[in-house]
């Protein structure tokens, strides 16, 4: 394990951190949500692997489960939210120019984070 990252709404870890790619597994809590938020340099690419997921892509929802995937382009708005009872994990592949966690530009954030 690369790096572990505890937050407010689960954890992820980093699986893999390369110049053309970071691969990461992202465990969400129930009743959690990440924030509605975007990207300036990543897409992502998001398999979930345990649990039902509920995505928001571009003000559209979609639900997907086990073995399902999505991919979030470049400057697409995007949150995950588990409204479930169980936890929701999935692996996302980020590829792009760049994958610091300072890429991130938050619209909406129910933890009050910037």
């Amino acid at each position: 394990m690369l790096e572990i990252g505890e937050r407010p709404w689960g954890k992820y870890y980093v699986l893999a951190d390369e110049p053309n790619y970071k691969l990461k597994r992202i465990e969400v809590n129930p009743g959690q949500k990440l924030s509605y938020q975007y990207h300036h340099k990543r897409q992502e690419q998001w398999t979930i692997i345990e649990g039902d997921a509920t995505i928001i892509l571009d003000d559209k929802e979609i639900k997907l489960s086990y073995g399902e995937s999505i991919f979030i382009p470049l400057g697409a708005k995007h949150r995950i939210m588990n409204l479930s009872e169980k936890p929701v994990v999935f692996i996302e592949v980020q590829t792009g120019i760049y994958f610091g966690e300072d890429d991130i530009v938050r619209l909406d954030d129910e933890y009050d984070r910037n």
